[in-house]
Order: C-alpha cells, then structure tokens, then sequence
C-alpha cells in the first residue's frame, strides 16, 4: 500500500435542491458505499457552485489521492457544464471521483475517459446552446421583434407619464402610479 493510499479519505456529497426535500436517500446510499457519515458534505438548496457551502468545504477539505463519491453526478451541478468544470477540477487536483448511478469511477482509465466524453458532451450542449439563442435572435431582428424584456409600460402609458411630468406631477408619484421604479421612470419620461 503507498502512502497516498494509506492517506487516502472517501468523503462523500449529497445535495438536493429545495428545503422540502430530504438528504436521507442519498446518505444512505453513501454510507452503503464506504462513506463515513462524519464524512458526507451536503446541500439543501439550488444555486451556483459558488452558493453550494457543503460543495464548497468539501472542495477545500478534498486533497490528492482522496475520493469524493456521489450518488449521481448531477449532484455536483445544476447543469452539464457546471458538473464538468467540477470534475476537471477534480481530476486536476489527483482527487477520485466515484458516481453510483452512472459507474463513472476517475481511478480508471475507462472512468476518466467516460469522465472525458461527459465533460466534451457539456461543452457541446454549451455551444449548442449559444448556437440557439443567436439564431433566435437573428430571427427575431428579422420579423421586426424585440430582444429584450417587453417593455415597462405601453407608448400610451408613456405619454401619460410625461403629461403628468409636464403638469408637475413628482416622478416618485408617476413611478408608484404606474408601479414601475423610479429608475425606469426617470429612464422613460426624463427628469
């Protein structure tokens, strides 16, 4: 046994994304899998990897030669590419990663190339993606369409607005008459 075996610690990650849901299934399938319950990071929440603290210390706890089980690989992420990033990390710092669900296992050479697929597969969805969203707007351009927000208020509400700014109204007041911000007002009707 080297010593980075000897070192080694399996710590484990569960997380789901609202505060209704429980952490339980996951843990369990964790510690059926050689986790220590001591050992086991979790989120009860959605957002970014940056949001995630339970990702987050175990990122910081995690060192090379350790393994870090999930029981899907989604749970690393909320979407393909964030998952990606995550397991690159991972695989650059020489820490393991294991998925129950999908069998990907980054100790062997079949896991890190499916960990390989997996990570090409995001940046394709990615670029895919960006592909859709340009196309939809050069679509829209075309047939005369905003690509923005809808606006705040009609042309109509406008005008209004800068007849009740002409005759003194204050903008506050126009803003909470048409609930819209003062900013938007100001931004609309002039000062």
């Amino acid at each position: 046994m080297t010593t980075a075996e000897a070192t080694a610690t399996v710590l484990g990650y569960a997380r789901v994304s609202t505060a209704h849901q429980t952490l339980d299934q996951q843990q369990d399938a964790l510690t059926a899998a050689g986790v220590q319950v001591d050992r086991i990071y979790s989120d009860k929440l959605s957002g970014t990897r940056s949001d995630r603290p339970g990702l987050a210390a175990l990122l910081d706890y995690a060192r090379p030669g350790d393994e870090i089980v999930v029981v899907g690989i989604d749970r690393l992420g909320r979407n393909a590419a964030e998952v990606m990033l995550t397991i690159r990390d991972l695989m650059e710092r020489g820490i393991t990663l294991r998925s129950l669900r999908e069998g990907v296992d980054t100790s062997t050479a079949a896991g890190r190339m499916l960990a390989g697929v997996l990570a090409s597969l995001a940046e394709l969805e990615l670029e895919l993606g960006r592909e859709r969203r340009a196309a939809s707007r050069e679509a829209r351009t075309a047939r005369g369409a905003s690509n923005g927000r809808p606006p705040k208020l009609s042309a109509e509400q406008v005008a209004l607005a800068k007849r009740m700014r002409d005759q003194g109204e204050p903008v506050p007041t126009i803003a909470e008459t048409f609930s819209i911000s003062r900013a938007t007002a100001y931004r609309l009707i002039g000062g």
